[in-house]
């Protein structure tokens, strides 16, 4: 995949994570899984993840939970090294597999339960929080895990996509952190081109921003899950074609 079309990727993934609070990861891990190696890619992806979150914790400044940011971010930090240490000892294309069948579940789940609502107390932060914080570390996708959990909070949207943000750069420090500490590099991607790709999730998220009042999440969702199980349905049956 070339520069372009990473940078393109790049653009319309963190708009889409950014409006809709996750979907940075889910959108560009299975694209980038197509040419590059499961440990790169989780690298690559967690840094773009990281600034898209930084932006969405500038962009959305409409107040934030403290209370969520650390129920969530707590377990989730602990959780997530769990998941990212598992990644080095763990076949790829097992893992390939495991993600192209949970990511399967998760949309024919969102299909079955649409009006599907967690009830907000403590303990539903407490383990969307470390759910999601593994799901981050394993596969890099945890987003839509949070955000199914912090949708119970009935939180206005600017502060809904703060929240979500800063939850998620708990997150992400912890497993890139751990991901670097066991010798994953970006020979694939080139650290020359990180400044352009950091600079087009920038561009996304201020998309995002001027439309995010304007399309309706549930839009996304049907969209994203649409795209989600085509891809799930190759890292499943065919993780190393």
């Amino acid at each position: 995949m070339d520069t372009v079309g990473i940078a393109i990727l790049t653009v319309v993934a963190s708009a889409v994570g950014t409006m809709t609070g996750f979907g940075t990861s889910t959108i560009m891990v299975p694209v980038l899984l197509l040419f590059y190696p499961l440990p790169e890619t989780l690298l690559f992806v967690g840094i773009i993840h990281w600034f898209g979150n930084l932006w969405k914790v500038l962009l959305f400044r409409g107040g934030f939970q403290w209370k969520l940011v650390l129920c969530f971010g707590v377990p989730g930090i602990v959780a997530t090294y769990i998941g990212a240490a598992l990644v080095p000892n763990v076949s790829p294309t097992l893992l390939s597999r495991i993600l192209g069948g949970f990511m399967i579940g998760y949309v024919v789940f969102l299909l079955l339960k649409s009006s599907f609502q967690i009830k907000a107390n403590i303990g539903t932060s407490l383990v969307g929080g470390a759910l999601s914080g593994f799901l981050a570390g394993i596969f890099g996708i945890g987003g839509a895990v949070r955000g199914l959990f912090l949708t119970a909070f009935n939180l206005p949207k600017a502060v809904y996509i703060a929240t979500a943000g800063a939850i998620a750069l708990f997150v992400d420090t912890t497993r890139l952190v751990k991901y670097t500490a066991d010798g994953t590099r970006l020979e694939a991607f080139g650290l020359w081109t990180m400044p352009l790709f950091i600079a087009a999730s920038f561009l996304g998220a201020r998309l995002a921003k001027h439309i995010v009042d304007r399309i309706p999440q549930k839009h996304f969702r049907t969209v994203v899950g649409v795209f989600l199980f085509l891809v799930a349905l190759k890292l499943l049956f065919w993780p190393g074609q």
